[in-house]
């Protein structure tokens, strides 16, 4: 009796053609009879079939124009080189019955990795059908938790329903930012003086909030988010203006990210210029102006207009203190505002800057405001950084970038004044930055 193989290895896949008519009985006959004692008494394949080492001979064959045709498929447990022995013996079988015929192996298949290959695709099904349903790993048991805690944080306030920390109406500092997804990724990060826009149709419980309250507007890095600022610097009055990075929305700002944008806020005075918006009129200014600009912890240095020659020069020196930083939900300390004269600021500089107008030149000055030398300003951030402490400060006929002003408050200068301001994304407290533009 024929033993099926149940530790099958191989299977040796053969492709039969004979000239004739033959069947299934004829192909395992031929397969028998001429390999018997071929290959000795180890490997005769009567033998082996009935000791289990082989499996049943599966043979497909079909006829067509007085022709067979088929397939040869013989299951092996032997290893490798004995599987390719008995695999290259049945390539010698030239007759099938009466018929001429050929047998030509044409694939070993290995069963193992076969297996293996349905073992791993069936846990991959396995895991995507029932473990992804029915277990939550730690992270999304507490992204949950905290998104249930967000969401019953979140209060609404005004008839415009609109949504808002729970601290904003208690605050003296908001942030007026777009949408709700802005105010809950706040609240994650412990946020909660954030109250929302909603959109660019800023509403009138906005405006009477930005009228009690000092306030930094925080919007996304996009089209959307300058529109916004544009219409709050219309109808609101805010004190400072704070970004997203370019093409980043502040629902998506992880906490490094917020610090940073809320640290590099703007006072609105720049904001108005660079979008050429007049400021609100007297009337549309808030009864509590002087005690609500009292809270600010630092203003810009203002310049007062005492002569008209100290008017002319204020018209075309632009004077840009370092942006302070904001404790948003520490109540702010109370600070009363400076005035400076023309002489306070300083404006011995100016015919510096008129004599440097044009030349792209550099000119050192040490702490008596005596010129220590003059140099060219594609030489200036090297000499700086050789400077041995006899700089003070500069005057130069070129752009305030961020690379000389590091140098500057590396090398512990007073004042850094140029042509014009570059793209400053941070600037140090201990440096004055001034530029001629008007």
């Amino acid at each position: 009796m024929m033993q099926n193989v149940d530790t099958t290895k191989y299977v040796i896949h053969a492709e039969i053609a004979a000239d004739g008519i033959v069947e299934r009985p004829d192909v395992v006959g031929a397969i028998f009879g001429q390999t018997e004692g071929l290959l000795g008494s180890d490997l005769d394949l009567r033998d082996l079939q009935k000791a289990g080492r082989i499996g049943r001979i599966d043979v497909q064959i079909t006829s067509s124009s007085g022709k067979s045709s088929g397939t040869v498929s013989i299951p092996s447990s032997f290893d490798k080189v004995e599987t390719a022995i008995l695999a290259s013996a049945l390539e010698t079988i030239d007759r099938v019955g009466p018929c001429i015929a050929r047998i030509k192996v044409s694939n070993i298949e290995d069963v193992r990795a076969s297996k293996r290959r349905y073992v791993v695709d069936r846990a991959k099904q396995i895991i995507m059908e029932m473990f992804d349903e029915n277990i939550l790993d730690t992270q999304g048991i507490t992204e949950q938790i905290k998104q249930s805690v967000r969401v019953e944080e979140i209060t609404h306030i005004g008839p415009d329903r609109l949504p808002a920390g729970p601290n904003v109406l208690d605050s003296d500092a908001i942030l007026v930012v777009e949408g709700r997804a802005d105010v809950l990724n706040l609240l994650r990060y412990g946020i909660k003086n954030a109250v929302a826009v909603g959109g660019t149709n800023v509403p009138a419980t906005i405006a009477e909030l930005c009228s009690k309250k000092v306030v930094t507007a925080f919007t996304d890095g996009d089209r959307g988010g300058e529109l916004i600022v544009k219409e709050l610097l219309q109808v609101a009055d805010i004190d400072y203006v704070a970004r997203a990075p370019e093409g980043k929305c502040v629902e998506d700002m992880s906490q490094k990210e917020i610090v940073r944008a809320l640290r590099q806020k703007i006072p609105v005075e720049q904001v108005l210029d660079y979008y050429k918006i007049k400021p609100l009129s007297k009337k549309q200014k808030r009864e509590s102006t002087t005690r609500r600009k009292s809270l600010i912890r630092e203003r810009p240095v203002r310049i007062s207009r005492g002569t008209e020659r100290s008017a002319e020069v204020q018209t075309s020196i632009q004077v840009h203190e370092p942006v302070p930083e904001m404790d948003f939900e520490a109540e702010p300390e109370i600070v009363e505002e400076e005035e400076m004269t023309v002489e306070e600021a300083g404006l011995w500089f100016q015919p510096h800057l008129e004599a440097l107008n044009g030349t792209l030149s550099a000119r050192l000055f040490d702490r008596n405001q005596n010129v220590v030398r003059e140099v060219a300003v594609r030489d200036l951030a090297k000499e700086l950084k050789d400077s041995n402490g006899d700089v003070a400060g500069v005057i130069f006929d070129g752009v305030v970038t961020q690379r000389i002003l590091d140098i500057a408050a590396d090398k512990n200068l007073e004042y850094l004044i140029g042509a014009k301001l570059g793209n400053i994304v941070k600037s140090p407290l201990c440096v004055k930055v001034m530029t001629g533009e008007a």
